[in-house]
């Protein structure tokens, strides 16, 4: 099997991760084996890997997913409402996941982002300073288990820590959580036929793994740069994915954040959607992307005063459900990993 080094070294300048921070993957392979073991009818097949439709995509996700294709489709984030429906009282854990909620009217989003980026005020983590960038995000849909037939999807959210230096050394802690499902019809029949120790991901506890030294390039803070780093060139579902991976990797300073929402201003598609509550409980502001030809809506959610983001998703538009999300759920400067 090739390490990440012997793959890079064969690669070398088309590498397209070269310049990515590779984090451990969120599942071992013993774990996502015994996983796929408890699925009664395995997957048969992958979707296509499109930039538009993954949160991250790193190294190490990628070997898992290699090694796993038989059983896995790896999606990215999710989209519309923030509610999640509970099980009820002695039933199998597990919850079905419902678009955040946004108002029907929409325009374009250009206006509202640049009067959005000049009246920014300073995050929690502005003005101080610390060893690590720690980060806590929780992330449902990686990977995605699908019945045999494509209809029925079952994912394991995890809640994942990281505190990373500007070397890239640190730590990352990744909890398992209960099943979420993207509709009933997937819930229903997931629970006919997922075994009980797949139902159950975090009876494990907490894995705590370190992080290597690693050439983590600085966040850049001139247009030109953000907008190459941003991948505009692809269109708004690629920037979507981009800015989600960013916030989830850097703290990002005022003065780039503002320069974020006018570059997401100037790319065609966005819509505003005005103010949102994400799955979180947070208030904010969010925007919204359709891609009809590959029916899939990208949902930003910004924190209305600092302009921070809170949440990114990808929903399925025809039938109307969740695909994958994101959700930051805090970011912060430390000299601790704790």
């Amino acid at each position: 099997m090739f390490g990440e080094e012997r793959t890079r070294t064969l690669l070398k300048p088309i590498d397209p991760a070269r310049h990515s921070t590779i984090a451990p993957p969120r599942l071992s392979v013993h774990d996502l084996i015994d996983r796929a073991e408890a699925i009664a009818e395995p997957v048969a097949h992958r979707r296509p890997a499109r930039p538009t439709r993954r949160l991250v995509l790193t190294a190490g996700t990628l070997a898992v997913a290699i090694g796993a294709a038989a059983i896995a489709q790896t999606i990215g984030t999710s989209s519309p409402d923030t509610s999640e429906t509970a099980s009820p009282p002695g039933a199998d854990p597990g919850v079905v996941l419902v678009p955040v909620a946004y108002g029907s009217a929409a325009r374009d989003a250009g206006s509202q982002l640049r009067a959005l980026a000049s009246r920014l005020v300073d995050a929690q983590y502005d003005n101080r300073t610390g060893r690590y960038m720690y980060h806590h995000t929780k992330t449902w849909g990686d990977p995605v288990m699908t019945s045999a037939d494509g209809r029925y999807h079952v994912a394991f959210a995890d809640e994942t820590k990281v505190w990373q230096a500007a070397d890239g050394t640190g730590e990352q802690v990744t909890i398992q959580l209960e099943p979420q499902y993207p509709d009933q019809e997937s819930r229903d029949y997931w629970q006919r036929n997922l075994k009980p120790k797949a139902a159950a991901p975090a009876a494990s506890g907490p894995a705590r793994v370190p992080l290597p030294p690693l050439d983590l390039a600085p966040l850049p803070s001139e247009r030109t740069e953000l907008t190459e780093l941003l991948k505009v060139r692809f269109g708004a579902g690629a920037v979507s994915k981009e800015v989600s991976t960013v916030y989830g990797r850097y703290l990002v300073p005022r003065r780039t954040r503002a320069e974020i929402l006018r570059i997401l201003a100037d790319v065609p598609g966005f819509r505003w959607r005005g103010q949102v509550t994400d799955r979180a409980g947070r208030k904010g502001v969010a925007i919204t992307f359709d891609d009809r030809e590959h029916n899939q809506q990208s949902l930003l959610i910004f924190d209305p005063n600092s302009g921070e983001l809170l949440a990114h998703e990808l929903l399925a538009l025809s039938p109307v459900r969740i695909s994958a999300y994101q959700v930051i759920l805090a970011a912060a400067w430390t000299d601790r990993l704790n």
